[in-house]
């Protein structure tokens, strides 16, 4: 090597430094701004052999460039050497500024570590600045990590200086400002290898959103059942934002009018509150919607939340199955349970139901007169004693439990013995709700569980002009005998008119019930005395006009028994106490003027 004292030896050597500094930031890769920091070396600083160790994610060191010797780096490219190998060399060099170098009087004690290295051979040194074939020379590269911080980056081992001499003050100076030229543009180039990673990781990424947007978006169009979605937050909450083609068709209205709406707006009142217990927790809810001609079509919800990470929920996807058809057949199974198949009027057990729902076991009253004491006090006297029913109204046997044509109202044989159709009301209000106590969840000693029941008292035993829920026990005359005579089928056409003309003369409100045969039961509320008795005349007199069936005219007349519901009675007592009222106005008047029932 030229001696270093010479101006112009120094000038050439910085020309050579600037051009492969310059040529470091023009690599295309990280591989090949390492090679190029490896062939630097060579090329510039008057180096035989250059190795670039750099370190990996694991702290290891690997051979990543090699310029000087084919064969050199065919022996040692790729291979690893450990971190603490490497710090052990690094640390026990002799400092020349920032760079390490090891005399091949110490080296020999590195010969069994595992950091890839290559012998020459050579003869020993004639004199004392001479390079000898073991001596080593390291020039670590560091990185900046900001406040005054760095870490290793890798290591730059150089060999046979030419010249044959250790280098100078001047050639150290240079290899310590090439190394951190170096450790810059490798730290530039991963971060633009990253940035390049980063930016097809991003490409493919948005790829793979738009493929499924694209997907959602077909899955979302041409779904044959409906789909929304709806905000969840701010001022718009709940409002529609994007209906499909299918829920449009299914409510009649255009994608354009459906989002001024929410589902708030198009709900049927009576399911608001499972709309908003569905769209706060997500899940299932059946529900009616309005369509655009005003009409209700049953319906499925089943929610979503779509959650940004940041920002909580964003959105509620809501999936819309047309159920009209499953839940009309099951109104009408449930309108076949409650109803009666030849008349359509509520049937036995929904009229206990509903007026079970009525009554409770009234705290702190004792039970409610039974049917017979209730015609006791009507009549002013025990039925079965005195002049109250005597033998030439009623018959030779009125005092001896025959009464009635066989109907005793004591022995149990009277068909109400418990398996008559009317048991307890309190049965049939477990049967629909579960719960005990005449309809309102049974008796607690305290009342409180009757805080928000309003009972219900017969008129004379409230205030007077009280009103209340009279029970009007119908039961038609002279039908078994048409049922004889013409058969079934004109039974039942009479059955069918008669129900028709007692629906006819009731107020919306009342229910008209069929308990079997020839028996009807009328409820309404809010009636006095003479509000009772003059709805049971109206009703027999619209029963009375003649009935054409098969070009024929029949009659049927109709005997009504009036009781009144009160709470602290069961359904049981209710109608039995009408029941029996209703016999006793059938036998109140002329055999001659009616025909047996």
């Amino acid at each position: 090597m030229e001696t270093e004292s010479e101006p112009y030896v120094r000038l050439a050597t910085m020309r050579h430094l600037h051009q492969v500094v310059a040529e470091l930031n023009t690599a295309r890769s990280l591989a090949d701004t390492l090679q190029t920091v490896a062939d630097g070396v060579v090329t510039g600083l008057g180096y035989e052999l250059a190795c670039v160790n750099v370190v990996q994610a694991d702290g290891d060191l690997v051979v990543a460039a090699f310029a000087g010797s084919a064969a050199a780096e065919a022996l040692i490219a790729g291979r690893v050497g450990s971190r603490s190998s490497w710090e052990r060399r690094i640390n026990m060099g002799e400092r020349w500024g920032d760079l390490r170098f090891i005399p091949h009087t110490e080296g020999w004690i590195l010969l069994d570590d595992d950091v890839p290295q290559w012998y020459t051979e050579g003869p020993e040194p004639q004199f004392e600045d001479e390079w000898h074939p073991q001596d080593r020379l390291y020039a670590p590269m560091y990185a900046s990590t900001g406040g005054g911080c760095s870490e290793l980056l890798g290591v730059i081992s150089v060999d046979r200086p030419r010249g044959g001499r250790k280098p100078g003050t001047w050639g150290r100076e240079a290899l310590q400002m090439y190394a951190s030229q170096a450790a810059f543009a490798i730290s530039n180039a991963r971060l633009r290898a990253n940035m390049q990673r980063a930016l097809v990781r991003l490409e493919r990424e948005q790829q793979a959103l738009r493929a499924s947007e694209e997907s959602f978006r077909q899955a979302f169009e041409y779904a044959p059942s409906g789909m929304a979605v709806a905000e969840m937050g701010g001022d718009q909450r709940g409002r529609l934002l994007r209906t499909n083609d299918a829920l449009c068709r299914l409510l009649g209205r255009p994608a354009s009018a459906m989002r001024r709406y929410s589902f708030a707006d198009l709900v049927h009142p009576e399911d608001i509150g499972t709309l908003l217990r569905t769209s706060a927790e997500g899940g299932r809810a059946e529900l009616r919607l309005t369509r655009r001609d005003g009409s209700y079509v049953w319906v499925s919800l089943r929610n979503s939340v779509v959650a940004d990470t940041a920002d909580g929920p964003r959105f509620l996807l809501t999936h819309v199955e047309d159920i009209e058809e499953r839940k009309s057949r099951e109104l009408q199974l449930a309108h076949r349970a409650s109803h009666d198949s030849l008349t359509g009027l509520p049937n036995s057990a929904e009229l206990r139901a509903r007026l079970s729902a009525r009554l409770c076991a009234r705290p702190g009253a004792s039970r409610a007169a039974t049917a017979v004491e209730q015609l006791d006090a009507a009549f002013g006297g025990t039925p079965y004693e005195g002049t109250a029913y005597d033998a030439t109204l009623y018959g030779a046997n009125a005092h001896d439990g025959t009464a009635y044509d066989g109907y005793d109202g004591n022995d149990g044989s009277d068909g109400y013995d418990g398996s008559d159709g009317y048991g307890s009301g309190q049965d049939a209000y477990e049967e629909r709700t579960g719960e005990r106590g005449g309809g309102f969840g049974g008796f607690t000693p305290g009342g409180s569980a009757y805080d928000h029941h309003v009972h219900v008292v017969a008129p004379g035993e409230g205030a007077e002009g009280a009103k209340g829920l009279a029970v009007l026990f119908c039961d038609l005359d002279g039908f078994k005998s048409i049922n004889d005579r013409f058969g079934h089928n004109t039974g039942d056409a009479v059955l069918i008119e008669v129900a028709r003309r007692l629906t006819t003369g009731v107020r919306d409100g009342d229910t008209v019930a069929r308990l079997g045969g020839d028996e009807f039961v009328v409820l309404a509320d809010g009636l006095g005395p003479g509000d009772a008795s003059d709805l049971a005349t109206r009703l027999r007199n619209a029963i009375l006009p003649p009935i054409r069936v098969d070009g024929r005219a029949v009659r049927v007349g109709a005997s009504f028994g009036i009781s009144w519901a009160s709470c602290g009675m069961s359904v049981e007592d209710v109608l039995k106490s009408a029941d029996q009222r209703m016999y006793i106005e059938k036998r109140s008047r002329s055999r001659v003027h009616r025909r047996a029932g």
